[in-house]
């Protein structure tokens, strides 16, 4: 009889403010919260699993969930979605990624330049939507490439597909990648790829993250050795840098996502599916617009019924987030908060709930012990 363990990411949706969230700047963050004051905001089959009855969430749960549930505390440095990832499948981060609040060296950035031939704009901590509108008329015109970063451990390239074919701006990332490690080895190298004219530039769906490879044995590692499937949907194969996967799709937003999630559910698989749905964080969460969270948070609570009328006798599901984007926060970053731990299926005892729990790497231990690893 086969296993099957469905581990759904939310991305961003924390719940509270982490313990040491101060020390992010961050205290008094709550990414559900800010969501459940919209009049988007409806997660009934989520409420019934157990989600408003987790430790410290201020909405009123219900009194007989269907499911476990626990709130998470990270216990990497950062609030990136390399750490949380990392750590959910068993990587503790002791050192925080190298973060670029004025900028990249100039040894960072020649070598950059000298590598791909071009030279570079901006350079800064910015908003990827309002970069490509402040500098993507002067890219057009010059060819040079958009480089910025964020409060996260990243190195993002920008460039308009009709200026760098979109293979080339991978190239350029790999060679980004290649070069920026050691002190300058940052989380994430991301592609950002553009399209349109100046004054109505949108970023496309080929945004491609190229990432450092995880720096311990992750619970993905384990079950592939084991002969075990592991099926990524999503950013997970590009998280963990292609590896510990037997398969991987991509999607295209949440949506898209969710209907992958739900036709490889129909696949006779054995192991672990892991899913990464970003739009809450990506579309609305960095951007501070509190009903379109909301909304994207009620969609997929929508379409939950339709994954868990897929699960077999022995399957479990896991809903949890890699860190927080409140959208009632100020700024446009991630923010340092607990996360919320769903777990429903027949092997799960339902209405337990585990209280707080210290690391993330919880839901690595768990999924091992379900598979008797």
């Amino acid at each position: 009889m086969s296993k099957r363990a469905i581990l759904i990411v939310l991305d961003s949706a924390g719940i509270g403010h982490a313990p040491d969230a101060a020390e992010y700047g961050d205290e008094g963050s709550n990414t559900l919260l800010s969501c459940s004051k919209s009049d988007k905001f409806h997660l009934p089959n989520m409420k019934e699993m157990g989600l408003f009855n987790i430790d410290d969430v201020e909405i009123a749960g219900c009194d007989h969930p269907t499911g476990a549930f626990a709130r998470l505390i990270e216990k990497s440095k950062g609030k990136d979605t390399t750490t949380g990832h990392w750590e959910m499948a068993g990587v503790v981060s002791e050192q925080p990624f190298p973060t670029y609040p004025n900028g990249f060296p100039d040894e960072v950035l020649d070598e950059f330049k000298r590598l791909t031939g071009r030279e570079v704009l901006c350079n800064l901590p910015y908003s990827g939507t309002q970069v490509i509108e402040d500098y993507g008329k002067e890219h057009m015109e010059t060819g040079a490439l958009i480089v910025y970063t964020s409060a996260d451990s990243v190195f993002q390239i920008a460039a308009h597909e009709d200026i760098v074919p979109v293979e080339t701006l991978y190239e350029y990332c790999r060679m980004a990648r290649k070069m920026l490690v050691g002190k300058h080895g940052v989380g994430r190298v991301i592609a950002r790829p553009f399209i349109g004219e100046p004054g109505s530039f949108t970023r496309t769906t080929r945004r491609h993250d190229f990432s450092l490879e995880p720096t311990g044995e992750t619970v993905m590692d384990t079950l592939k050795a084991r002969g075990y499937d592991v099926l990524s949907v999503g950013k997970i194969y590009d998280i963990f840098a292609e590896r510990g996967v037997t398969d991987y799709v991509r999607c295209e937003g949440n949506p898209d996502g969710i209907e992958k999630t739900i036709k490889w559910m129909e696949r006779d698989f054995d192991g672990l599916m892991f899913v990464n749905l970003v739009d809450t964080d990506m579309i609305y969460g960095h951007r501070r617009d509190i009903d379109g969270y909301a909304g994207a948070l009620s969609y997929f609570d929508e379409q939950l019924p339709r994954i868990t009328a897929l699960m077999k006798d022995d399957d479990i599901l896991m809903i949890t987030a890699d860190h927080g984007c409140d959208p009632g926060y100020t700024g446009t970053d991630h923010t340092r908060e607990c996360v919320p731990l769903l777990m429903y299926g027949k092997p799960i005892p339902s209405g337990k709930n585990f209280g707080t729990i210290e690391g993330f790497d919880f839901i690595a231990k768990y999924i091992l012990e379900y598979f008797g690893v």
